[in-house]
């Protein structure tokens, strides 16, 4: 069994950063995907980011250039680095591992507010 804690989130003002942490415990193994998804109010859950055990990420063109994803695979913890927030940022942000036995794991989400 995995767990997946997310800290990080709060209020931060329009241009804003905040960085958000998702630790994983249990039976993890090296190889996996870690990733963040983020579900505004009365929206769908949607794609953030990702980055595999061997570092290659992928991110949505929404937040391309203004979201890092990072990994620290010995402390089996992934990060999002928000800068340049807007408003419509504003969301509950979830991380998730597939292990590659494609069994996905889901954390209960860190709200993030963007807001003056």
């Amino acid at each position: 069994q995995v767990q997946l804690v997310e800290s990080g989130g709060g209020l931060v003002q329009p241009g804003g950063s905040l960085r958000l942490s998702c630790a994983a415990s249990g039976s993890i193994f090296s190889s996996n995907v870690m990733g963040w998804y983020r579900q505004a109010p009365g929206k769908q859950r949607d794609f953030v980011a990702h980055i595999t055990s061997g570092g290659t990420t992928n991110y949505a063109d929404s937040v391309k250039g203004r979201f890092t994803i990072s990994r620290d695979n010995a402390k089996n913890t992934v990060y999002l680095h928000l800068n340049s927030l807007k408003p419509e940022d504003t969301a509950v942000y979830y991380c998730k591992l597939i292990k590659n036995s494609g069994i996905v794991y889901w954390g209960k989400g860190t709200l993030v507010t963007v807001s003056s």
